[in-house]
């Protein structure tokens, strides 16, 4: 994964310009990308004459995954509700 990511960040060095978000510092880009040498060269590759925005703060990301799975949650447990009441009523029948 990491060759086609250099791949394609070097075939734009220095000739166009790269827009980069991760949630990942490049510390631990090693972790993700397989082979710390192709990580080295594309952490170099990125940051030669980059301007580096950090914006630290809750992600809106995480935020809505979390409310959309407390509200499946909700949904799940209203029709497992209506389900066993609908299975309770056939069995008293």
């Amino acid at each position: 994964m990491c060759s086609c990511t250099l791949e394609v960040i070097t075939r734009r060095y220095e000739g166009k310009s790269i827009v980069l978000t991760t949630n990942k510092p490049f510390t631990e880009w090693g972790a993700v990308f397989e082979g710390s040498a192709c990580v080295v060269t594309l952490i170099d590759r990125l940051v030669h004459r980059a301007e580096i925005v950090q914006i630290d703060g809750a992600s809106y990301r995480l935020k809505e995954a979390k409310e959309r799975a407390a509200k499946n949650a909700r949904r799940r447990a209203t029709t497992k509700k209506t389900r066993s009441k609908s299975t309770a009523k056939k069995a008293t029948r």
